[in-house]
């Protein structure tokens, strides 16, 4: 069995769970006559059929396919996932600016970037977002550590 059979048939089945989810969704508010429902219900419904339809189509529609996975590139999906993990627990604590910064550093370092420029980049970028979050988006994010001076 292969690698994209096993995680189509898994997204598959986490799409129809979502659906069931969905089905018993009632907003609120309702906007318009048939309300949110259908919405949810229709993407997720045709992620798991077409998620579905590639666990099982049949053998002479598929070729394989080599994801070159090897020690390096796991070592660095794990590392990649794990850098997300912490950011989702930094995140209050310290702040968009400074989890996003601490994130994009991380993230630049894995992918072999030169450490001082994915530093500049990584404070930029988290002082940009912050500002298009808060000033155009109006979005409020945590401040964090940064709150005494910024807010």
């Amino acid at each position: 069995m292969t690698m994209e059979r096993v995680f189509s048939g898994l997204m598959g089945l986490f799409s129809l769970f979502l659906v069931y989810l969905a089905i018993g969704y009632v907003a609120p508010i309702a906007y318009d006559p048939i309300g949110p429902r259908p919405y949810p219900m229709l993407i997720f419904g045709l992620l798991a059929l077409m998620a579905l339809f590639v666990a099982f189509r049949p053998a002479k529609f598929a070729k394989a396919i080599d994801l070159g996975y090897n020690k390096v590139v796991i070592r660095n999906l794990v590392l990649c996932v794990s850098a997300l993990l912490i950011y989702s627990l930094i995140f209050e604590p310290l702040g968009f600016i400074v989890a996003t910064a601490l994130m994009c550093f991380a993230v630049g370092l894995l992918f072999a970037g030169n450490p001082i420029k994915s530093l500049i980049f990584s404070v930029v970028i988290s002082f940009v977002l912050y500002a298009l979050f808060d000033m155009a988006l109006d979005v409020i994010l945590p401040l964090g550590i940064l709150s005494g001076i910024m807010g």
